[in-house]
């Protein structure tokens, strides 16, 4: 119950949307609006729940006049399970409400009109929101898909772009099928906009990751996946290798024979608390 009532004083309603409900009253769809922001609010507070399962650091919950976010102060060190059951809480919302509107349509507790109006809105945004483009909960299940196999900063750029093909492709069916809805033309600027700030912030973002990895809290890696690295490489280079759930012990090379081993502690402790920005691993095999 705490738990219940600490994440609704997270919930923020953003000032545009009390000026969509303004509209909505005097059009006469303040019931439909208020249907959709239900179906919203009860998506986001299944991520919201399932973050709060796993004691995730949950900074806030805001509805949108166009959709909701649930913003989570994690940084890409949760274990690959935990993240994926995260953003699936979401979508999983939409098979029981409909199943719920189901039942109460059948006892006849919901008026036809609402009812068919619901399950409208719930298949919409749960399709909407499995397409594969960021921020979207589609988006973000390409990214751990790719984090399985790929380094961090290499799934999160390939992430981005199966993202913009992804939405330059419903780009061209909307203008082809539906070229004059104005709110599904806002939707495609707020995804434009956000991921052009995700490209932008990519290299902060990959920071953000090693930080939490060095200085954060630690969770059990799901494997040991050794990094082969030549002396001469550089520091970041072989940061830029480090791969999400995996715990990299470091194997430096001369020529074809094995020289030396590091723990990826070691590297990242040089590169942020000794600050050796510019350090081959040569340089570090002096100090470990």
């Amino acid at each position: 119950m705490n738990k219940t009532i600490g994440l609704l004083k997270l919930v923020h309603i953003h000032p545009l949307l009390w000026i969509i409900l303004a509209l909505a009253i005097a059009t006469a769809r303040f019931v439909d609006v208020c249907l959709l922001l239900l179906i919203i609010f009860i998506h986001e507070m299944g991520h919201a729940a399932a973050a709060s399962f796993f004691s995730w650091r949950i900074k806030k919950i805001t509805l949108l006049p166009f959709g909701g976010v649930a913003e989570m102060d994690e940084h890409g060190n949760r274990p690959l399970k935990e993240e994926a059951i995260v953003v699936l809480a979401g979508p999983m919302q939409h098979i029981w409400m409909m199943a719920a509107a189901y039942g109460l349509f059948a006892i006849q507790l919901f008026p036809e009109d609402l009812f068919q109006l619901f399950i409208d809105y719930n298949l919409m945004i749960l399709v909407f929101n499995l397409f594969p483009i960021w921020p979207l909960d589609g988006g973000k299940l390409v990214f751990l898909a790719l984090s399985l196999k790929q380094s961090f900063p290499e799934a999160h750029r390939q992430a981005l772009v199966i993202s913009f093909v992804s939405l330059l492709i419903f780009s061209g069916l909307v203008l082809l099928n539906a070229p004059t809805h104005l709110n599904v033309w806002v939707v495609i600027a707020f995804l434009l906009f956000s991921l052009h700030y995700e490209w932008k912030q990519r290299r902060f973002i990959f920071m953000r990751f090693l930080l939490e990895r060095y200085y954060g809290k630690k969770s059990k890696p799901s494997a040991l996946k050794p990094i082969l690295a030549n002396e001469q490489d550089l520091l970041i280079d072989v940061l830029e290798k480090f791969q999400r759930g995996c715990k990299h012990p470091i194997i430096i090379q001369a020529g074809d024979r094995e020289k030396h081993t590091l723990d990826e502690n070691e590297l990242l402790h040089a590169y942020f608390t000794e600050k050796r920005l510019t350090d081959k691993i040569s340089d570090l095999l002096f100090l470990y």
